[in-house]
């Protein structure tokens, strides 16, 4: 959820810099952000303000922050102290000398701070990272780089941050362990004396990174980068040197932006027909009716022995799983359950080495489902991901996977990435088939169905109009109800969780039509509208009969049909026709129009669409 940036380069880019870097990393959540720098005259120069990085830039341009050649920066959510200037990033050290900014959570902070304190150290914060910053200063002598690897031996939890020294100018020390950290390797700079010289820039994130490099290194843990004079050497915790390639990252700055959308949000859902495309590139085989997964040709032997699937995620994740265990079960006849990361080591789970755990998370960064992917490697499990994020920890810890595909997702709430997520477990129940008892005309139908995919929700999308219209008259309910069966429950869950998250003035609540008589109904009232999913499937005249019962107690019903011919029409307050296809493809689409619904509610609301009030978009504490 926090963000650091860092940065080596010519004097006159480097506050510039930290705080683009910092604006890029906005839509991961903070409460606070903060600079800090060695200044021409040799200080150490800290800036911090609460709210949003335009305080900071503010500041910084009120107060004419120059650097030498060295800065760090950071955006902060708060675990441990309230936002506040004071408890904002960057640390300093006792001696005035360090400045540290952090990610993650130091378990063991309040033991170190006591024995800190008894040795006479003052702390001004309420955070665990000052004891940071107070350990590298005890363990200084005369090298930076062995200071912080002592500190960090004395240290317990999640960590990435990075370090300056006000004696040490034109150096960085950067390292990690459980929390992303990335280094890019920038263009030569101009060098008087000869000496080959980069810009380097370190981040949590490479969206930071991108609009000055495309050349990264991600760090693993207990791995430190040593940066220096436009230079860099990597050591582990032990301090030996370790070589690593250098990588290119396949997005561009434009995908960055906003291109012209009001909202990162709005763009983000409109690009969700390009981005299945991207999804499924190469992955599509008709002619042998098979799924073709680069990924996952290393394990391809053990899918022999499957009898299980657990399918782990939180949040639109989680949702994207419920979807995944029905297509496993209704398609391959294989024992499936969508687990939530955050209960699933807490449980006790029966898998062993025939169980094939699935991991989503958009980040791989998520810390619930990366301590749920370890207990399962533990217990012998298969273990593969399904994440956005080239290079990130789950992509890095598990067995095998697969990557989304699908470009930066800037915008909090997740919705490109539900899509895609779907999609994939999809292909991964029709592959897991194939390798089985699916016949070759069966597969081909299937493949044939997902590659008309794009096409149905561009359709879909152009409602848009049309849903902002229906939005105008509902936006300002206390209360909205989404009912759905079977392929299209998780879609419920997942259409009310967005506009609880962007559209937060409104309760919203998913339910499967199953549930109404089960307590449910007793809500129905004409200011609660429900948001019914329609689609002409097996299901359909049991929804019907959830909707009459909805009308029947005054309650509004929304719509969302395939039958432009539905009897339906002429009973409900509003509707929405959709493209239809399959019964598995068909819940893809018709999320396209909650996604909408919800957009369309919090822009009339006058809410933050992109940074909704309390949440961050990668959670890596947990």
């Amino acid at each position: 959820m926090c963000g650091i940036v860092g940065f080596y380069g010519d004097n006159t880019e480097v506050v510039d810099t930290l705080i683009a870097g910092l604006k890029r990393l906005e839509y991961r959540g903070y409460d606070s952000a903060g600079v800090a720098v060695v200044s021409p005259s040799g200080d150490l120069d800290i800036i911090k303000a609460t709210g949003k990085v335009a305080e900071l830039e503010n500041k910084v341009n009120t107060q004419g922050v120059k650097s030498l050649n060295t800065g760090i920066a950071h955006t902060r959510w708060a675990t441990h102290g309230e936002p506040s200037e004071v408890n904002a990033h960057p640390h300093i050290s006792y001696d005035g000398k360090i400045a540290v900014v952090h990610n993650g959570i130091i378990e063991n902070y309040k033991s170190i701070k006591v024995k800190l304190e008894s040795e006479g150290v003052v702390f001004q914060s309420r955070t665990d990272t000052e004891v940071i910053a107070h350990l590298i200063a005890k363990f200084f002598t005369t090298d930076l780089k062995e200071a912080v690897l002592e500190a960090v031996s004395h240290l317990e939890g999640a960590f990435a941050f990075a370090v300056i020294h006000k004696d040490y100018p034109e150096r960085i020390i950067a390292t990690k362990k459980g929390s992303p950290l990335v280094l890019g390797v920038g263009s030569a700079l101009e060098s008087p004396d000869g000496v080959s010289r980069n810009e380097i820039i370190i981040a949590s994130d490479v969206s930071a990174i991108i609009n000055k490099t495309k050349n990264v290194i991600y760090l693993e843990d207990e791995e430190l980068v040593d940066i220096e004079n436009g230079d860099f050497h990597i050591h582990d915790f032990k301090n030996n040197k370790v070589f690593k390639p250098i990588q290119t990252v396949d997005w561009n700055d434009e995908q960055a932006t906003k291109e012209g959308w009001e909202h990162f949000l709005i763009k983000e859902i409109m690009e969700q027909p390009q981005s299945i495309i991207e999804s499924i590139r190469g992955r599509v085989d008709i002619e042998n009716g098979n799924v073709v997964f680069g990924g996952l040709i290393d394990v391809k032997d053990r899918m022999a022995s499957i009898n299980k699937v657990i399918l782990l995620g939180i949040g639109t994740s989680f949702y994207s799983c419920k979807l995944g265990e029905m297509f496993f079960e209704d398609i391959v006849g294989i024992t499936a359950k969508a687990e939530m990361s955050p209960e699933f080591k807490y449980k006790s789970n029966c898998i062993d080495e025939n169980t094939w755990v699935i991991a989503l998370s958009q980040s791989g960064e998520t810390a619930d489902t990366i301590s749920s992917i370890q207990e399962a490697k533990q217990k012998g499990a298969l273990v593969t991901g399904i994440v956005n994020s080239v290079g990130s920890t789950i992509a890095r810890i598990t067995d095998a996977g697969v990557y989304n595909h699908i470009g930066p997702e800037i915008s909090v709430a997740s919705t490109k990435a539900f899509a895609s997520q779907a999609l994939i477990l999809l292909m991964h129940a029709v592959y897991l088939a194939r390798l089985r008892n699916m016949s070759l005309a069966d597969g081909q139908e299937f493949l044939t169905e997902i590659k008309e995919l794009p096409k149905l929700i561009k359709t879909a999308l152009e409602n848009n109009g049309r849903i902002k219209e229906i939005a105008s008259r509902y936006y300002q309910s206390t209360s909205i109800f989404y009912l759905g069966r079977k392929f299209n429950y998780p879609i419920a869950l997942e259409g009310a969780l967005k506009l609880k998250e962007i559209s937060y003035k409104t309760h919203a609540e998913g339910l499967s039509g199953g549930e109404l008589k089960h307590g449910f109904i007793a809500q129905i009232d004409e200011t609660k509208p429900t948001i019914a999913l329609l689609p002409s499937d097996s299901l359909y005249s049991k929804m019907a009969s959830n909707v009459e019962e909805v009308i029947a107690r005054k309650g509004k019903v929304i719509a969302v049909l395939t039958d432009p011919e539905s009897d339906l029409i002429n009973m409900v307050n509003d509707y929405i026709v959709v493209p239809k296809t399959s019964e598995y493809l068909q819940p893809i689409v018709n999320n396209v129009v909650l996604q909408l619904f919800a957009y369309h509610c919090s822009v009339l609301n006058g809410l933050d669409v992109d940074k909704p009030r309390n949440l961050a978009k990668s959670v890596t504490v947990e």
